[in-house]
């Protein structure tokens, strides 16, 4: 299939927080720069998500110079990309994993405890730090950020105006947290995929991704509904997993950018 395309490019900083779209990335073992490498826990060193706190999505990211600007409603605080830590490291939990982080400093922790109303700390997960991708699906022993198991994921345009063919109101890209979005192709091609590249940057799908309650919070008002699960579960489900999207990993690493072609090996 030729004519593929990518036309968007995601990175979420801090993970269940809003995205931000790039025109250019460069790509990382563990995924593009920046993402996923902070995360909010709460008092027990439990990762926090959306699937819990829907409120998380009336955080806004974007980027300024070399920092972070978060806002929510009309409050901000910026975030530098290169910033000191809490030496004293924490054992996060995320999934199955136990992860070592650092706290950023307590004046962000603060900040985000306010607005959840809820005791939470904002944790950075260095570069260096270990978390493997499962053993099942590795290529080179790739390791992974803060991202719920993989490093990037890839959804087809097409993918999603089929589903939204199927819904009485139509949802966004957004709702589903791809890094990277293609256009052309087929419908749910991204599913039968293994060998590719993007520009010069070559690429493994992995596994289909199954999604979770997450994609049924409206990203801008964090209101939860029942869909688009409810029509997806209805015609992707396999052995009780409702899919969407590819998960991938990364051979090489350069940088990625809004317009390259994806050529399939």
């Amino acid at each position: 299939m030729s004519g593929l395309r990518l036309t968007e490019i995601w990175i979420y900083p801090i993970k269940s927080l809003g995205g931000i779209r790039l025109k250019s990335a460069k790509v990382f073992e563990k995924g593009l720069q920046h993402d996923r490498r902070w995360m909010l826990i709460d008092s027990d060193n439990q990762f926090m998500t959306q699937r819990v706190n829907p409120r998380m999505a009336l955080f806004k990211l974007s980027m300024v110079n070399d920092q972070f600007s978060i806002k929510f409603k009309n409050d901000s605080i910026t975030l530098p990309f290169f910033h000191s830590i809490i030496q004293s490291s924490i054992r996060a939990k995320i999934w199955d994993d136990e992860v070592d982080v650092f706290e950023v400093n307590r004046e962000f922790s603060q900040w985000f405890s306010e607005r959840l109303e809820l005791n939470c700390r904002l944790v950075s997960f260095p570069e260096i730090n270990a978390r493997l991708v499962d053993e099942q699906y590795q290529i080179n022993h790739e390791q992974v950020s803060l991202a719920d198991a993989y490093p990037f994921l890839i959804i087809g345009e097409q993918s999603l105006a089929d589903l939204n063919s199927r819904l009485k109101e139509p949802v966004s890209m957004n709702r589903f947290r791809p890094n990277f979005v293609f256009s052309n192709g087929k419908p749910y091609e991204e599913d039968l995929w293994k060998n590719f590249s993007i520009g010069k940057n070559k690429f493994v799908a992995v596994k289909p991704c199954a999604r979770c309650v997450m994609t049924t919070v409206n990203q801008e008002t964090s209101e939860k509904g029942m869909e688009p699960l409810a029509t997806l579960s209805a015609y992707r489900r396999n052995e009780n997993k409702v899919l969407f999207g590819q998960n991938v990993i990364a051979l090489n690493h350069y940088e990625v950018h809004e317009g390259d072609e994806i050529v399939l090996e």
